[in-house]
């Protein structure tokens, strides 16, 4: 039996590493996928526990250079910037149970980068100076300290920059030729390396003009380009840092009736907790004493604030406003809600979507395609008498220039930012693929009950005749008050929000299937069907009339006489959510169809649809028939999208394109859907499939930017334009040129943020 673990990788300084990642785990026994996903330093792996262990995965892994250490916990941990086999280090996906900093590995690589290329920035301006290029050019006059040569010098000076800034490119090659295949990292090493080593050589057989200023400037600018685009990487995984900083560190227990700090990672289920007014509720827990209303905002998205009392359910990282409360907690560390949320959006930014795969491809293609040309373009040079130097000029610009890492960071980072804005609205999306699938939703089909509607009734129509309606309601709620059914609750409900005086009574008798009868204040109250009324002796009148109006247009009627006289119908119905018809607009918009998936017969059902302007009904739908109507949408729609919270809404959710389950649905719903809306909120599958459309956008301009300034730049750096214009683009330039392509990629990929949604 498979299974899958997340490795939390360091020392992944480009984005085109994941190849090397994957190719190493891949030829291991017993692993059977591997997605490495370069902007988050992780790597999923399926594997087989029978043949192989997390502990193989992580060594075999620090075997390739690479930083890893196992734990038994989801997230196996690796601190990016340790010596292998030394302290552990706590991932973000771990840090809900046993506490650390997730942030710190990050940070470190960006430190490294930066100090890097200050080094190569120091010693590449001296280098420079005393190049041919700072001779003629900049017309740079001082003498050579020392006597020595000027080649002598960028000799000394350089060999700081290629041993300590530019090894990393180096050691990068390396671990990816072990891996067997090719990355970013060996088109830097060719190019640095083979402009060093030939300068080298010019100056052990007695000088000449070399290259240690193209190859400084250009570790110096592949750096710089680098340490901002790591920089831009972490800003896209702030949706991860803001979640984790939503857990209080200490919580209040009450122990021997006084209440105690402890940490929060040593609350235990069924420990009672003080919440004070403003304090952070530590884990998700039960009301057992106090009323107050708790902002949940930060974890499901709901805005308002939600009424707490005994009984009630709160969760974790939420926001206690007004009054004290003192709960027993029910989930702690990884199984709190605000930690399945984190490790959900992980999921989602570990994955891969469908496009990423095809990049990944093309990555490792484009560096073939860079050596390839670098060497024919040196060949072609050199033959048509350019010389050695102008030849070896050209094809290091061509290999350094086609570097596919903007190519690689694409989509990733458009992924990260895309699940993390879902996350700040309570959108969990479960994988890259649910992301994309969203963009390209043409149909979205809802289930009407707790979905579209509150799934509980309400009164909706009251019709009176020859009685005050005051003290008809008093009577009605008198007799309702005694009653079991859902109906009844509605109707008590209702009068009470009208202010009805609720009388003494005597004589309840319930009658199944019926109604009810009780004397109310000396009066006899019945409340029910026709066949009720019958048999009570109570004549037709011309309220009946009205009753079978409401009863066609999808409601339920329930009738009232006093003392023998029919004097009220009651009309109710399962009312539409307060935010469903802007969910439908909202819907419209995108230019999405929306249809409306019911049990209920077609009044009822076209009643609703009515009212919030759905285009399809589809009515009297057995449970078991869902997926066969989702399966037809699908023949007449090509992208679907089933929005539901029942068991029964499963097979739907599972047949779907896309399955979205309501947060407030049932864990069986949840399991099999693509999608989760934390809030419960219709309005949010307008946001979803807006956020995913967005998301896609930015993959599509990534992907384009990233392939078409390969197109146009490699020729440039090949010089095809020198016989036309003179043109002949350095090696530096180049760097400066492929790093910028790179950082474009992450800034366009992080705009993603201010991407506007529905309110």
């Amino acid at each position: 039996m498979l299974t899958t673990t997340v490795l939390d990788v360091g020392g992944v300084h480009w984005a085109t590493t994941g190849a090397v990642i994957e190719s190493t785990l891949l030829r291991r026994p017993g692993v059977s996928s591997v997605q490495a996903n370069t902007v988050n330093n992780t790597a999923t792996v399926t594997y087989d526990p029978a043949a192989t262990s997390v502990a193989d995965l992580s060594q075999w892994l620090r075997d390739c250079g690479f930083h890893c250490q196992g734990r038994s916990v989801p997230a196996h941990v690796c601190d990016p910037m340790a010596e292998p086999g030394g302290a552990e280090a706590v991932s973000p996906h771990a840090m809900m149970g046993h506490g650390g900093h997730g942030a710190m590995s990050m940070a470190a690589m960006v430190a490294d980068m930066r100090n890097r290329f200050v080094v190569a920035l120091v010693l590449s301006v001296p280098i420079m100076l005393y190049s041919p290029m700072g001779r003629d050019m900049l017309g740079f006059a001082a003498p050579a300290p020392f006597g020595l040569r000027d080649d002598v010098v960028g000799f000394v000076l350089s060999v700081p920059v290629i041993f300590y800034s530019a090894w990393i490119f180096f050691d990068g090659a390396w671990r990816a030729l072990r891996a067997r295949t090719l990355d970013m990292m060996v088109l830097v090493a060719v190019a640095v390396g083979t402009g060093w080593l030939y300068s080298v050589g010019v100056t052990l057989t007695g000088g000449g003009e070399v290259f240690y200023e193209a190859a400084s400037m250009l570790t110096t600018f592949v750096l710089l380009g680098h340490w901002f685009e790591m920089r831009a990487r972490g800003g896209a995984n702030d949706a991860i840092r803001t979640l984790l900083e939503l857990a209080p560190p200490v919580a209040v227990v009450i122990r021997d009736g006084l209440p105690v700090e402890v940490p929060t990672t040593e609350v235990a289920t069924g420990d009672l907790l003080l919440i004070r007014p403003g304090a952070k509720i530590p884990v998700d827990a039960t009301v057992e004493d106090g009323d107050s209303e708790v902002d949940e905002s930060m974890v499901t998205g709901e805005s308002l604030p939600v009424s707490k009392g005994p009984g009630s359910a709160v969760v974790g990282a939420s926001i206690n406003t007004t009054g004290t409360l003192r709960v027993r907690a029910t989930k702690v560390g990884a199984d709190t809600v605000l930690a399945q949320i984190v490790a959900m959006v992980q999921q989602a930014q570990n994955s891969k979507a469908p496009g990423q795969r095809l990049a990944d491809r093309a990555a490792f293609w484009l560096v073939l395609v860079a050596l390839l040309g670098g060497t024919v373009t040196f060949l072609v040079w050199w033959a048509v008498g350019a010389g050695v130097q102008t030849a070896l000029l050209f094809a290091i610009t061509v290999v350094v220039i086609t570097c596919p890492d903007a190519l690689g960071l694409a989509t990733p980072t458009a992924i990260m930012v895309g699940t993390g804005l879902g996350a700040r609205r309570g959108v969990l999306f479960k994988n890259a693929t649910a992301l994309e699938m969203s963009a390209r939703v043409t149909a979205v089909v809802m289930d009407k009950t707790g979905t579209l509607t509150k799934g509980e009734p309400e009164v909706t129509d009251l019709v009176v005749d020859g009685m005050a309606e005051d003290e008809l309601l008093g009577l009605v709620a008198a007799v309702e008050t005694e009653s079991e059914h859902p109906l009844a609750a509605a109707i008590v409900s209702f009068a009470r929000a009208r202010g009805a005086q609720v009388a003494a009574l005597t004589g309840f008798r319930n009658v199944p299937g019926h109604g009810a009868v009780a004397t109310v204040a000396g009066r006899t109250v019945v409340v029910g069907n026709r066949a009720l009324l019958a048999q009570e002796g109570v004549d037709s009148g011309a309220l009946f009339a009205r009753r079978d109006e409401l009863a066609a247009g999808g409601r339920t009627a329930v009738l009232v006489a006093v003392d023998g006289q029919l004097v009220a119908v009651i009309a109710l119905a399962d009312a539409a959510r307060p935010t469903s018809p802007a969910a439908v607009t909202a819907l419209h918009e995108l230019g999405v169809q929306v249809a409306m998936l019911t049990g209920d017969n077609g009044a009822t059902a076209e009643r609703i649809a009515g009212q919030l302007g759905i285009d399809i009904v589809i009515a009297d739908v057995l449970p078991g028939e869902k997926a066969a109507k989702i399966a037809e949408l699908q023949a007449a729609h090509s992208r679907v999208a089933m929005v539901g919270d029942g068991v029964n809404d499963a097979p739907a959710l599972a047949q779907a394109d896309l399955g979205v389950a309501i947060g407030a649905g049932t864990d069986v719903a949840i399991e099999t859907s693509d999608l989760v809306l934390m809030r419960s909120d219709p309005l949010d599958v307008a946001v979803a499939l807006r956020i995913g459309r967005g998301t896609l956008r930015k993959m599509r301009q990534n992907l384009g930017w990233a392939i078409g300034y390969n197109v146009i730049a490699l020729p440039i750096a090949a010089g095809v334009f020198v016989p036309l214009f003179g043109f002949v683009l350095r090696p530096e330039v180049a760097a400066l040129s492929m790093s910028g392509s790179s950082l474009i990629v992450a800034v366009n990929a992080l705009m993603l943020k201010r991407l506007k949604l529905p309110a």
